[in-house]
């Protein structure tokens, strides 16, 4: 249900903080000089996005039926500052997530009830980052803790992350380790409950797991173009499949989505940014994607933000994703009886997707509408389609404070 909007939605984000170009940090012309110790606070960010979507392969009706879904998104972070004894900077960023969203097929789950687990749910995830940073060196290090929590769904986060730089500053090495603790409520569809569906809806809760890694290395090239690799193994492990949604066998059988326990992910990306003029930059996306489920995918994007004043700019971008599917694959009424691992949730399938849109962004001297706090207005919209009939929208505000 919400593995769709969520991909979109961090698709659509992603376009939205793609990497502008390698800043190049400066030393202080006096080393020396007094910084102030006291916290103070750097910039506070609203986005909200409201994203809606169509389709008729719903995973949880075993690969047909409606997947109709809205979901408004709202976050907020703080950024706050201060300097310490050592003259090493340090920065606490804290982001409050709010989603409300509804889901014509979750109500599928059981069809007597007027609106079943998940069929609207609100979900809240909190985070803290802390960072060091030698503002002489560009060198950093941070953490993070994380909570996330719905209906059926709770889930403890933290993270590290490490930042070198050359002594040029033309290098830049960055790390990241991230853990995710959760705990899922295993709720079967009514037929697949015990006593004939008079039994209860959940079986209790089952843990799932996830650890992943980031590596990046960033290279200033010339002053007109810059470049990024990054790598990013990641491990899965415990209730991967989601035990409401059915699958339907040749023989006519019914049972609930059975996966492997463990996961292992490994995308492979790189980033062109090319200052084609002092009006108009190129930035290029490439990302090929593996698991050990037989998924291989290759996604290319393209945005081209071009200035149209000092303080104006727009930013068509396009993204094209080209998917295999996993071998445990198959639509309504195809599995084989004694099949280990099934699923009809054509997110795993084989299937091509298109996410084209643009974005305008206003950040005037003097502030936003003349208040001089509101640095900056970024509206985005974006559409997304692919060649299993989903279709989706998603238009997004975002407003920094400063």
């Amino acid at each position: 249900m919400k593995k769709v909007y969520l991909h979109v939605i961090m698709l659509f984000l992603g376009v939205l903080n793609a990497h502008g170009q390698i800043k190049v940090k400066h030393n202080p012309s006096d080393t020396g000089s007094y910084q102030s110790r006291k916290l103070k606070i750097d910039e506070m960010n609203l986005v909200s996005a409201y994203y809606n979507q169509s389709g008729n392969n719903s995973a949880v009706t075993g690969g047909i039926g409606t997947e109709k879904l809205s979901d408004l998104a709202n976050t907020f972070d703080l950024q706050l500052s201060k300097f310490n004894k050592k003259g090493k900077k340090n920065t606490f960023l804290f982001e409050l997530g709010i989603d409300h969203y509804s889901s014509a097929s979750s109500d599928k789950i059981d069809p007597n009830t007027i609106s079943s687990a998940s069929g609207a749910d609100t979900r809240i995830y909190p985070s803290l980052n802390w960072t060091q940073s030698n503002e002489s060196t560009g060198n950093s290090f941070g953490f993070t803790g994380s909570y996330s929590g719905e209906y059926d769904y709770q889930s403890i986060g933290a993270g590290f992350s490490l930042t070198r730089l050359s002594a040029n500053k033309n290098t830049q090495f960055d790390f990241k380790l991230q853990a995710f603790l959760d705990k899922w409520t295993v709720i079967l569809p009514i037929e697949l409950r015990a006593g004939n569906g008079e039994g209860p809806k959940s079986e209790g809760t089952s843990p799932r797991n996830s650890f992943s890694s980031s590596f990046s290395l960033s290279q200033v090239i010339n002053q007109k173009l810059q470049a990024v690799i990054v790598v990013e193994p990641s491990f899965q492990k415990g209730l991967l499949a989601t035990k409401y949604q059915r699958d339907y066998f040749t023989d006519g059988s019914l049972l609930a989505e059975t996966l492997p326990g463990k996961r292992f992910k490994l995308p492979l990306a790189a980033r062109l940014n090319y200052f084609a003029t002092d009006h108009i930059l190129l930035r290029a996306f490439y990302r090929y994607y593996m698991d050990n489920w037989g998924i291989r995918a290759h996604t290319a994007e393209l945005e081209i933000p071009v200035k149209l004043s000092s303080f104006i700019s727009i930013s068509p971008f396009y993204r094209y994703n080209k998917q295999t599917g996993t071998r445990y694959f198959a639509g309504y009424g195809q599995h084989s009886p004694g099949s280990t691992y099934f699923t009809s949730d054509y997110d795993l399938s084989t299937l091509n997707s298109n996410f084209y849109g643009t974005g305008i962004r206003i950040s005037p001297p003097k502030g936003v509408f003349g208040l001089q706090r509101i640095s900056m207005l970024e509206l985005r919209y974006g559409h997304y389609s692919r060649s299993t009939g989903l279709a989706s929208n998603i238009i997004s505000l975002n407003i920094k404070i400063k």
